[in-house]
């Protein structure tokens, strides 16, 4: 299985093998979960057909990408209209390049139109520290300026060093800082689900600690 790089489940089947740690999130409840974020994003912005062209998703890579293109659909089921999506890489943006190893570049992907005067929300699977949020929103100031900036996770898993807060959570998960929140999404790992497992526990190949592309441990976003 791919495997995403932020300190971001072990066997999974074909049929479904035992993952290491618990379960958090089973499919259902990934599928269930961004539905309910996608609901929450269109009572809090008044999305719909009127104001389609004022809403941008814009994902963190890797799997907040894959998390913003499933909101816009569920945004658009709900809606019949589908808000703009793109990604925004923080790569170089990040306070702590020079520690550990060398990050890939992903890529960066403004929708057609851009942000300026929009209201953007930025999309991750974790957040932990905080950090990642705060790069990707120093990587979108060179993309535009937008009227506003929310943010939606998958999880929130606590331990802040910055001053951020989501504005949308599919699930807060206290944790310690020896555990991992480990996610999958079928597009990199080939199956969907959330597990909480100590540092230490092996990861056969599967999803991650703490989602797509935060150097912390654990940290989505």
């Amino acid at each position: 299985m791919a495997q995403n790089r932020r300190g971001d489940v072990g066997a999974r089947d074909s049929g479904r093998e035992q993952q290491p740690g618990r379960e958090l999130l089973s499919a259902a409840d990934v599928t269930r979960t961004i539905a309910r974020i996608a609901h929450q994003i269109i009572e809090k912005t008044a999305f719909g057909p009127d104001g389609s062209d004022n809403l941008v998703l814009l994902g963190i890579p890797t799997r907040g990408v894959h998390v913003a293109h499933r909101l816009t659909a569920a945004i658009a089921d709900f809606t019949g209209v589908a808000p703009a999506v793109g990604s925004v890489d923080a790569t170089l943006y990040r306070d702590d390049l020079r520690r550990g190893p060398a990050r890939a570049l992903e890529s960066t992907a403004m929708p057609e139109g851009g942000v300026d005067d929009k209201l953007v929300v930025l999309v991750d699977d974790v957040l932990m520290s905080g950090r990642t949020t705060r790069a990707a929103l120093d990587a979108l100031r060179d993309e535009g300026r937008p009227r506003s900036v929310q943010l939606a996770v998958l999880i929130d898993r606590g331990h802040r060093e910055l001053p951020i807060r989501a504005d949308y959570v599919g699930k807060n998960v206290p944790t310690s800082r020896s555990e991992q929140i480990l996610v999958s999404l079928a597009e990199t790992d080939g199956s969907d689900g959330v597990w909480i497992a100590q540092e230490e526990d092996p990861e056969p190949g599967g999803a991650q600690p703490g989602g797509s592309g935060s150097g912390d441990q654990g940290d989505g976003a």
